[in-house]
């Protein structure tokens, strides 16, 4: 069903937001394309740069207060430390193809990381990806194989499960959580719309009815994601069904979607131009906007 809540325009001037975060009260949101992480404060829009990133997507913290956030190009995770410098966190490159995406840290400071699978920008034919488990050392494991374009990842607030965006499958994968930070027990966790086949590109993106992008859990096991090829974002249940739409705005796309503010029921949402449309390169086309809804965030991030 449609929504009838009110966006209202947190900030815009961005090139391409993506991997919106809560954190110690300001909204955090990398601008890839500006290669930059921004924070804003939630009461008047005003924003600062915390760290810059070659083309960043996910954003996380570790256990010590440093910001870490992926360079998606560069394959790579990098850390702000205390004093602000930036430090190469870890090199993702023996595993991630494509380019590298969103992730999750948990609260051992563990990162769990996905990848396109496949070169996105190239039209290549799509292909399974892993999950790569950054531990925080800095050394790099495969934590779970054969996903269909893992992007968006939360525990659950028992620090027991992650649930995994696969965008591509139209669904949301869930793996229980060992001690020691490997993954099992590998289910559906809601299953969207149908699987298509992995074929060219263009076909099997034609057959994705729902792209579950950048997501965010909430206090019922409810996610709120961005569908990154139909310009809406939706809250899914565990079932799979679309319990409430929002529209994006004419000429946009919801990629990012996260719970936070201080009670958390404030819904930040990521918007910028179809990716599949040319722009000019540095066009300030890209927006956060704001919705007040019902249920709180859970979980990480």
């Amino acid at each position: 069903m449609s929504s009838v809540r009110t966006l209202e325009l947190l900030l815009d001037g961005g090139t391409f937001f993506e991997g919106p975060r809560w954190h110690s009260g300001r909204w955090y949101a990398s601008d890839f394309r500006h290669h930059r992480v921004i924070s804003v404060d939630p009461a008047d829009g005003s924003w600062r740069v915390e760290m810059e990133v070659e083309v960043p997507s996910g954003l996380g913290w570790l256990p010590d207060g440093s910001l870490v956030a992926v360079s998606m190009v560069g394959h790579k995770l990098w850390r702000r430390e205390a004093n602000g410098t930036v430090a190469l966190h870890a090199d993702l490159s023996p595993l991630s193809r494509g380019e590298a995406n969103d992730m999750v840290l948990d609260a051992h400071g563990r990162a769990y990381v996905g990848s396109y699978g496949f070169d996105l920008a190239a039209g290549a034919d799509p292909a399974p990806a892993v999950l790569m488990r950054v531990d925080p050392d800095g050394s790099v494991h495969v934590a779970a194989e054969g996903l269909h374009f893992p992007n968006a990842a939360m525990i659950t607030p028992d620090g027991n499960t992650l649930i995994v965006a696969e965008t591509i499958a139209a669904r949301f994968s869930a793996f229980t959580i060992d001690p020691g930070g490997s993954l099992r027990d590998r289910r559906i966790y809601a299953q969207i719309a149908p699987t298509p086949e992995l074929t060219g590109l263009q076909e099997t993106l034609a057959g994705v009815e729902f792209a579950p992008d950048g997501a965010t859990l909430d206090a019922e096991g409810c996610l709120w994601t961005g569908d990154s090829l139909h310009h809406r974002a939706a809250r899914i249940s565990p079932a799979g069904e679309i319990l409430e739409e929002i529209p994006a705005p004419e000429d946009r796309v919801f990629y990012g979607a996260m719970l936070g503010g201080p009670d958390g029921r404030t819904l930040l949402l990521t918007a910028a131009p179809d990716w599949r449309q040319a722009r000019p390169d540095g066009e300030l086309a890209s927006e956060l906007y704001t919705v007040q809804v019902d249920v709180p965030k859970a979980g990480l991030p």
